[in-house]
């Protein structure tokens, strides 16, 4: 049973999102505050955390970024009423996994936390499948039905990173220093350069696409 960390100061919403979570079958621990969280998280098993951004003592921001550095495969739901797309960036860019703003709908808010744990899984394999696509991390060899392809390294790794957690929005500064590393000088802009080379490459394909959020930077949907 997947335990769920809920870090929310308003009781009210914890206790609607802790009813919803345990009804789908997750167990929940609660924290009023940023520090009363990374309390409960070091003293407790968690599979993902569900956080607000507006918190006494310690922000959600500050809580995000804490997290990210002590697990950076942590699934991480932000559920909050701050909902403008500079606050949406910023949180991407701390780590968080996904965005919900309030008022939300809890049935909502339990499907997007049902469809993180599955990503997380499939992000911790090193083959991923989709369709009719696999990839291979440990041979780096891309196979299309009975095709086999080859990639640049880091086009590669790109798509291997977008596909690994299918539906969630990467942005350009996560995606440079998640693949070309922190240290990389180069523009963040050759990141729009590889993603047009994979379409270019995989356009005649009804597996996935890579679509870009205005605003935001890129996500692979998986074409059912």
């Amino acid at each position: 049973m997947p335990t769920i960390l809920v870090a929310d100061d308003d009781t009210n919403i914890r206790e609607l999102v802790c009813l919803f979570l345990r009804n789908d079958g997750f167990a929940t621990v609660e924290a009023a505050d940023g520090k009363e969280a990374l309390a409960v998280y070091a003293s407790t098993h968690v599979d993902l955390v569900v956080l607000d951004i507006m918190m006494p003592i310690m922000d959600g921001w500050t809580l995000c970024k804490e997290l990210r550095r002590a697990n950076p495969d942590l699934p991480l739901l932000m559920l909050t009423a701050r909902g403008e797309t500079w606050e949406k960036v910023k949180a991407f860019d701390l780590g968080t996994d996904d965005y919900l703003t309030k008022p939300f709908d809890p049935l909502e808010m339990t499907a997007r936390v049902k469809a993180l744990l599955k990503r997380y899984r499939i992000g911790t394999t090193q083959m991923i499948q989709f369709g009719n696509v696999t990839l291979d991390r440990q041979t780096y060899k891309v196979m299309r039905g009975t095709e086999s392809l080859t990639l640049p390294l880091k086009e590669f790794e790109l798509l291997y990173k977008l596909a690994g957690t299918p539906g969630q929005v990467y942005t350009r500064e996560q995606l440079i220093d998640q693949v070309w590393g922190i240290d990389y000088a180069g523009d963040s802009r050759t990141i729009d350069v590889h993603i047009k080379r994979l379409r270019e490459r995989f356009a005649d394909t009804s597996d996935f696409r890579i679509e870009t959020v205005r605003g935001l930077g890129y996500r692979l949907e998986v074409c059912e």
